[in-house]
């Protein structure tokens, strides 16, 4: 909740269908959310270069990333945890409104953050996409060392681990689950998005 006062909520000229016309699709957010390792980052990044490759503007939110700027003042704490997340819906919300295809590639491992974040976002517009790789899995891909530094107790609070990681009960997709490659994985949701009549009759390049 705002705690800005004296402000107002300006609506400009362009609508939502304007912008639809223009690029050719509407805008969406596909909230990845797994396990550390599960492959949220590499699946996000094979959709944002498939969709491009066709013509559709996307943009991948990936949670290191965004821990560089915008939310470079937070820690992992479960308060902070709750504020990185509402400032990722936040954007992403803005960014699907101005037409962009936004994938958010984070561990969000609260139901109640996630759900809040499905709320910030336009009715409609969010899809939660659970990246269900097991936790066994995960731990052996363990691509940036961080479940060894935790088993060694350098990490503290490491989600699935001695944090729990609370996994959707109605996620609208699950992948990961199968063992089915991040190729796969990526297809499986521009699949989803075509089925939803996000992307169009046609594209910018078309």
């Amino acid at each position: 909740m705002t705690q800005s006062t004296n402000v107002t909520w300006h609506h400009g000229h362009v609508s939502a269908e304007d912008r639809r016309r223009v690029l050719g699709h509407g805008g969406a957010i596909l909230w990845l959310t797994g396990l550390s390792g599960s492959g949220k980052s590499t699946v996000a990044r094979l959709v944002e270069k498939k969709l491009v490759d066709r013509g559709v503007l996307a943009y991948v939110l990936d949670g290191d990333n965004v821990r560089h700027g915008l939310n470079g003042d937070l820690g992992f704490g479960e308060k902070d945890r709750t504020e990185n997340i509402r400032r990722i819906a936040e954007v992403a919300k803005l960014m699907a409104d101005a037409g962009v295809i936004v994938l958010t590639a984070f561990i969000s491992p609260f139901r109640a953050d996630r759900a809040r974040a499905r709320a910030i976002a336009v009715e409609g517009s969010f899809v939660e996409v659970h990246v269900a790789t097991p936790l066994e899995e995960c731990e052996r891909r363990d691509p940036k060392g961080l479940y060894k530094k935790a088993r060694a107790g350098e990490i503290k609070d490491f989600t699935g681990l001695d944090s729990p990681y609370e996994a959707p009960e109605a996620a609208e997709i699950v992948i990961g689950d199968d063992g089915a490659s991040p190729e796969r994985c990526a297809d499986r949701l521009i699949a989803l998005l075509e089925g939803r009549g996000l992307l169009g009759a046609r594209t910018l390049a078309g």
